[in-house]
């Protein structure tokens, strides 16, 4: 992230250099770059203070493409849509969790900086061959990978069709809230596959259930003692 935020600075900095010193006071800058380096080093401390100052949440529940009107707005078919899906379990989640008292913050697809001791974010996959694909998990860190098991093998339980290797998409690996949200453990949760008929029939009767089964493995995580639902 740091070098990120660096790239883009210096890469705006140089094509709007002109407008940058047009806008600061009237001064003798003798050394331009060092200028440009100074300032932002001072950006780049102000972000980080900024981050290390924000209240954490004991977990964050994000709904995948929920509010997108445009680019990557999910998986989609004559049926159903991803992102009611999505929303649907999020929503789910996130109350029983707060009924639980566990302090809970829903987020849309548009995330803020935010830091939590749990996120995860919620999806259904899609595929161009119908059937293709099923569950999976992604995941940033080796500090996620044990949750990440526990939940492959809970929801693995139930699960009846196909799973993938945890992370075996780029999107999973490195998932653009992963970057936005600094959460001790942070999980993208695939949770079957909306482009096969065999799967939706089985997920569509059971999405306020695995909706409780996500937020007891949150719970679980967090150490709270609750009633594990059954599928």
């Amino acid at each position: 992230m740091f070098y990120v935020l660096c790239q883009s600075f210096l890469r705006v900095a140089t094509q709007h250099s002109t407008l940058i010193f047009a806008i600061i006071p009237p001064m003798k800058i003798v050394n331009k770059p060092a200028a440009f380096f100074a300032i932002g080093l001072l950006l780049l401390i102000g972000y980080i203070l900024y981050r290390s100052i924000i209240t954490p949440v004991d977990v964050i529940i994000q709904a995948g493409h929920e509010g997108r009107s445009s680019g990557n707005t999910g998986a989609q078919t004559a049926r159903y849509s991803e992102e009611a899906w999505n929303i649907l379990v999020a929503d789910e989640t996130a109350r029983l969790l707060s009924a639980w008292g566990i302090d809970v913050v829903r987020m849309p697809a548009r995330v803020k900086f935010a830091r939590a001791k749990i996120a995860v974010s919620i999806h259904f996959d899609g595929a161009d061959k119908p059937c293709a694909s099923g569950a999976s998990i992604g995941y940033p860190s080796k500090d996620s990978a044990l949750f990440a098991q526990r939940w492959r093998s809970l929801y693995g339980d139930y699960f009846p069709f196909k799973w993938h290797e945890d992370n075996f998409t780029q999107n999973l690996r490195d998932y653009y809230a992963y970057h936005w949200i600094r959460a001790e453990k942070f999980l993208l949760l695939e949770l079957g596959e909306l482009t096969c008929e065999q799967q939706t029939t089985w997920l569509k009767p059971r999405l306020k259930q695995i909706a409780h089964l996500i937020a007891y493995a949150i719970a679980t995580e967090l150490g709270r003692e609750v009633p594990k639902p059954k599928l």
